[in-house]
């Protein structure tokens, strides 16, 4: 169900959509394909992606829940009917946006979980809640990601600072690590990205009690379009067998490219 532009739209000054007296969430999408990244790539999975973020990554591959948040304001039982609707999935993925800034986040996973599913969240660790995670898709934002005048999509720079400044919360990271299983999950631009990438791990270590291990550090090749990832994904597969940390595609781009609910 992609949501129409007219359905309700936020600022995009804001880290919120804007909150009215009905709904619970701010849904962009939902949507059944098959998960495109990570540890369970090509799993089919429902996707509830909310609307509103509070970071502005210059290539955010979901610009209309981030810089120009556009969604509809949906109830539990209305997510959940459309979620069910889906026989062939037991997997939900709630996504954003950054999905973990809502309080109603946490109800709806609560009431996803005594439903029986299996839930991966997908979040910029910057956010921890306390609720039922199978699976915390932690996606640390890198330097390479701030929106720096020259690549801002607005191009003001009005964000870099504030992008700057929150972009990464080893605490929030680490607890989400500590709370299920958990796979960090980095957007690579070029190598001049590992440097980084080998300390915000080492970082999240020293203060998780969970183990992270090298095979739960993924790299990711930046890229919306096939053409994009064409450009990228051969080099930042190298860089994961040089570095023995784990590759992953972006499985739904190689085979839908860059439409809207997949």
């Amino acid at each position: 169900m992609p949501v129409d532009a007219d359905a309700g739209v936020g600022t995009g000054g804001s880290d919120r959509a804007d909150d009215p007296e009905s709904g619970d969430l701010p849904v962009n999408e939902l949507f059944y394909s098959l998960q495109g990244e990570g540890k369970l790539a090509g799993v089919p999975s429902v996707f509830v992606r909310t609307s509103g973020c509070n970071l502005r990554c210059w290539f955010c591959d979901s610009y209309h829940t981030s810089w120009e948040p556009t969604h509809a304001w949906m109830d539990f039982e209305g997510i959940l009917a459309e979620v069910e609707s889906h026989d062939g999935a037991d997997h939900v993925v709630l996504t954003g946006g950054e999905p973990l800034i809502h309080d109603a986040s946490v109800e709806l996973l609560e009431r996803l979980a005594d439903r029986g599913y299996h839930i991966t969240v997908e979040t910029n660790g910057t956010v921890f809640r306390d609720a039922p995670i199978d699976l915390a898709s932690v996606s640390p934002k890198l330097a390479s990601s701030t929106p720096t005048a020259d690549r801002d999509p607005n191009g003001d720079g009005e964000w870099a600072d504030r992008h700057e400044a929150r972009r990464v919360d080893v605490e929030a990271t680490a607890r989400l690590c500590e709370q299920s299983d958990a796979q960090l999950k980095f957007v690579v631009t070029g190598p001049d990205d590992l440097p980084e990438i080998e300390g915000l791990v080492d970082r999240v270590r020293e203060v998780s009690s969970a183990p992270i291990r090298d095979s739960d550090v993924l790299l990711m090749p930046e890229g919306t379009t096939r053409e994009e990832l064409d450009d990228r994904r051969n080099e930042v597969a190298e860089l994961a067998m040089v570095h023995g940390y784990r590759y992953t595609p972006r499985l739904h781009v190689d085979l839908w490219d860059d439409a809207p609910g997949t």
